[in-house]
């Protein structure tokens, strides 16, 4: 399979005053085309950095990060800005809708930033909302809105989806249907997921898991047989 994404030996440090503290200790990974990944580890450990980092949001302060053989270590701000505009979609733990715009309008606003993007009635009806098309946030549950904002992420047909804690607002049960939307992404799609989360049955859906511990990574594991969202139970 090819390698959509490698860093090697990745560390960052923040500098606040005189006090330095080095949150990503050499980190070295890969990610396949197509894969389902999840990052899992303890608040500190150093997930939400390390996604940073991947999604283009900042540079490490040493080691290499290529996607597609592009050194993005080495990129410049504009080239940051193309890379997260073109290639990469975010989710986050809140949904950040407009208020005032309805759900299809959310996702119009992202369609219009992308040079080629899918087509805004058949994302909604993909994530489950083609009939909520005009509806308001505050008219649409918890687990809707964060639907939305999958839908958002994805009109613009991202190489890489990148969720931080994408359920942790969410209980169970609309949890899963979350998950449930985001493997179907990856499989109709072909749609390389990165899953942040400290929750280790979310886990069990991904074909690998990244462990990471005090801003090292202590393990890599493969799932044989991923479980299917409905599966899960926390």
């Amino acid at each position: 399979m090819t390698i959509l994404l490698e860093g090697k030996g990745i560390r960052k440090t923040f500098i606040t005053g005189t006090v330095e503290t080095e949150v990503l200790k050499g980190i070295d990974f890969q990610v396949l085309q197509g894969e389902f990944i999840v990052v899992l580890g303890y608040s500190g450990s150093g997930k939400t950095t390390l996604l940073n980092i991947i999604g283009g949001m900042m540079l490490p302060s040493a080691g290499e990060l290529y996607y597609k053989e592009q050194p993005l270590h080495e990129a410049s701000a504009a080239e940051l800005t193309l890379y997260r505009r073109n290639e990469v979609g975010f989710v986050f733990q809140h949904y950040n809708l407009m208020p005032n715009l309805t759900a299809y309008e959310n996702v119009k606003l992202a369609a219009e930033l992308a040079p080629d993007h899918l087509k805004i009635e058949t994302v909604l009806r993909d994530v489950g909302l083609g009939s909520l098309a005009d509806h308001f946030p505050s008219q649409l549950s918890g687990g809707e809105q964060q639907r939305v904002a999958i839908a958002r992420a994805i009109v613009k047909k991202p190489a890489l989806l990148l969720c931080d804690e994408p359920t942790g607002a969410l209980d169970v049960q609309t949890g899963i249907q979350v998950f449930k939307v985001l493997k179907r992404l990856n499989q109709d799609y072909r749609m390389t997921i990165l899953v942040i989360t400290h929750n280790v049955e979310v886990s069990k859906m991904a074909n690998r898991v990244f462990y990471l511990k005090d801003g090292a990574m202590e393990r890599v594991t493969i799932n044989e047989q991923p479980l299917a969202p409905e599966e899960l139970s926390w």
